[in-house]
């Protein structure tokens, strides 16, 4: 939460104490950005060695000791350190938190579960947000110390939170450990262990993790990889090259370029140039930061409710095509607004109106679509074995592209604030040809079902694989003898 405290409110005691230079503050803002990118790129390896659940605390405490460090700062360089070491945590776990989130919840629930997500970003940018504006006028350091140290709750009880939560069923089974996996899978379905053995959905659901657990193993095997030796560097660059093979490489692309449009939808122009349009509607001071900043972050926090409720019953492909257009209107509206009357805003009052209606319905439409389908899709299109590598470039995406951003951003609006706008409509129209032709529904499909919607292991061999390890692992006998038993009970 502190992380966004000093983007969204400026701190004039937090720069004159340490005569913060401009410099200073690229640099502060470079050092999160980059330290999420490593972060979330480590993650990937320590979430398979170890498990979702210890990397979750790890990340936590990494987090903690930047937040700390931000804190209690002595000089920029302190802030600039905190604020990487900070920044290795908030990537790390924005990797692993949908990754965790995914591989636990029941496929039908799974992207309402996973919208959560972007719910509580969206909670934490406004309670940064309003902290960072009711301290700023407090004596001294307080006024940013204070955001600064009360992120540090959210961390720590993340932290202790998640050692109470059950382990990841499906990676468990990956490892071997079945009954464990048996037992995780009941406390998440909110089984007794007296019902266990007679939940025939809990059985049938731990046999489709072992079957595509054995079909991995059995396809890496016909791959020529069972002589790779695990842990080794060999075997961790196989891992990461897998994402590009023939068999991965349209999902790995569709992770790429799901962060890829939602950082390039333009959410962070906006922000950027919101001020200036509130400035031109003879709003001054304390209006301008809460009309921009304050204003945009209640209107995402409102636009992820209906995603929660919706994003199962609609799917994933009619919300990004819709969200698309949406943005894509709205940034074309304000590029010829700005092209219009930029120059003169103060009488066009009404252009100016309609170009922040277009900032407000850009945002409600990225809150409904981009925002949460851009975590929840790439922890559903991997498999087990690849997913964690996965999730992990793909978020090293979202983070490399955000960095992109702010680094450009500026510069763009002061070439051409008109034509920046008409380069995010175009990202926008260009996410809709992307959603509409190269993304598949995945929606109310389990994780062990994917293959199946991208076509991978509709190959004879591989399907013919997959019903014998079914059959070897007593999948088809255990439908069976439980569609009977209910016929019988009829």
């Amino acid at each position: 939460m502190g992380n966004r405290v000093n983007e969204c409110v400026p701190h004039p005691q937090l720069y004159a104490m340490f005569q913060v230079l401009n410099a200073d503050r690229c640099r502060k803002a470079a050092a999160l950005e980059l330290g999420s990118l490593l972060g979330a790129l480590t993650a990937g390896t320590l979430a398979d060695k170890y498990s979702r659940r210890q990397s979750i605390f790890a990340a936590c405490a990494v987090f903690c000791i930047g937040s700390a460090l931000q804190c209690g700062a002595q000089s920029p360089n302190h802030l600039i350190l905190g604020r990487g070491i900070g920044g290795l945590g908030v990537g790390a776990l924005s990797m692993l938190s949908p990754l965790y989130m995914a591989e636990i919840s029941p496929p039908e629930v799974r992207g309402s579960l996973m919208a959560l997500e972007q719910f509580a970003i969206v909670i934490g940018a406004v309670l940064g947000f309003w902290t960072g504006f009711f301290t700023r006028d407090f004596a001294g350091s307080a006024s940013w110390r204070i955001p600064l140290a009360i992120q540090l709750i959210p961390g720590i009880l993340l932290g202790l939170g998640c050692m109470a939560l059950p382990p990841s069923p499906r990676l468990l089974v990956q490892q071997g450990r079945i009954e464990e996996a048996l037992r995780a899978l009941a406390k998440l379905r909110l089984r007794s262990r007296g019902e266990i053995e007679a939940d025939p959905l809990l059985q049938i659901e731990l046999l489709e993790m072992q079957v595509e657990v054995a079909l991995i193993e059995q396809t890496s095997t016909n791959e020529g990889t069972q002589n790779v030796k695990p842990g080794t560097l060999q075997a961790e660059v196989h891992a990461w090259s897998r994402l590009f093979s023939p068999k991965l490489r349209k999902r790995t692309f569709i992770g790429v370029m799901m962060m890829f449009f939602q950082q390039w939808s333009g959410i962070n122009a906006l922000l950027y140039y919101g001020p200036t349009l509130m400035r031109s509607l003879g709003m001054q001071g304390d209006a301008v930061t809460l009309l921009s900043a304050g204003g945009v972050g209640i209107v995402q926090f409102l636009a992820v409710l209906p995603a929660i409720v919706f994003i199962d019953r609609l799917g994933r492909r009619p919300l990004l095509r819709g969200g698309s257009l949406a943005m894509a209107f709205s940034h074309l509206t304000i590029a010829l607004l700005v092209w219009r009357y930029g120059g003169d805003w103060f009488a066009h009052a009404f252009a100016a109106r309609v170009a922040l209606a277009c900032v407000y319905t850009f945002t409600a439409a990225y809150g409904v679509s981009y925002g949460p389908i851009g975590w929840i899709l790439p922890s559903e299109v991997f498999p087990l074995s690849a997913r964690s590598k996965g999730v992990a470039l793909s978020t090293a995406s979202n983070w490399t592209n955000n960095f992109l951003i702010g680094l450009l951003t500026p510069v763009f609006m002061e070439h051409s604030a008109s034509g920046t706008f008409f380069i995010f409509a175009t990202a926008c129209f260009l996410g809709y040809v992307w959603s509409t032709y190269s993304v598949p529904e995945t929606a109310n499909v389990s994780l062990e079902e994917i293959d199946a919607v991208f076509g991978s292991s509709a190959a004879r061999e591989d399907l013919a694989l997959k019903h014998q390890i079914e059959a070897d692992l007593g999948l088809h006998d255990l439908v069976r003898r439980w569609s009977h038993q209910g016929e019988s009970d009829e």
